[in-house]
């Protein structure tokens, strides 16, 4: 059973930026976005929040995709949502999220949570049973949304073979 408190959001302080343009839209990627993929998620790659995925990854996974894009066309984030059928008999499919990248300029402005929520409308709307994520970072913006740390054994096997145990990334889950 996954659980989750979710944290006050006047306990996490952040620097704001520029407020969100309501202008930008959330829509699905399209192969064709694989390469602003690449360049968006470039700079986390770097950091070492990301692991490196080629071009042809993202084309083949553009419809996981989740993209925000600005009116002149460029993309200032991603979040990809990973849908794992039930692993036993009569069991729930889960989603994991991956990829969620937010450029620099647009951190603070309320993008990534815009993302995040239609991650969870779109996870709602396939009904999945739970979410999953790993982080290397501190999770704030989803543990202010509900998710809350989980042992591995609880997200779906191949999913969890495929984290790096090197990066030292948590599992974080919630329950939809």
């Amino acid at each position: 059973m996954i659980t989750a408190t979710p944290h006050s959001a006047t306990a996490l302080t952040r620097t704001p930026h520029a407020p969100l343009p309501d202008v930008v839209r959330v829509r699905r990627a399209r192969p064709a976005d694989a390469a602003a993929l690449v360049a968006l998620s470039e700079p986390f790659v770097r950091s070492g929040e990301l692991r490196r995925r080629p071009a042809r990854v993202y084309a083949a996974r553009a419809a996981d995709f989740l993209v925000a894009e600005e009116p002149d066309g460029a993309l200032r984030g991603c979040l990809s949502l990973g849908v794992h059928p039930g692993e036993d008999h009569g069991a729930t499919a889960a989603g994991v999220l991956y990829n969620f990248c937010v450029a620099r300029q647009r951190q603070g402005t309320g993008l990534g949570a815009r993302l995040l929520g239609a991650a969870l409308a779109e996870a709602r709307a396939q009904s999945l049973g739970a979410l999953f994520t790993a982080t290397t970072g501190s999770g704030r913006l989803f543990l202010r949304h509900g998710f809350a740390p989980v042992r591995p054994g609880l997200a779906p096997r191949a999913w969890v073979r495929t984290l790096d145990p090197r990066r030292g990334a948590r599992v974080l889950a919630r329950a939809l």
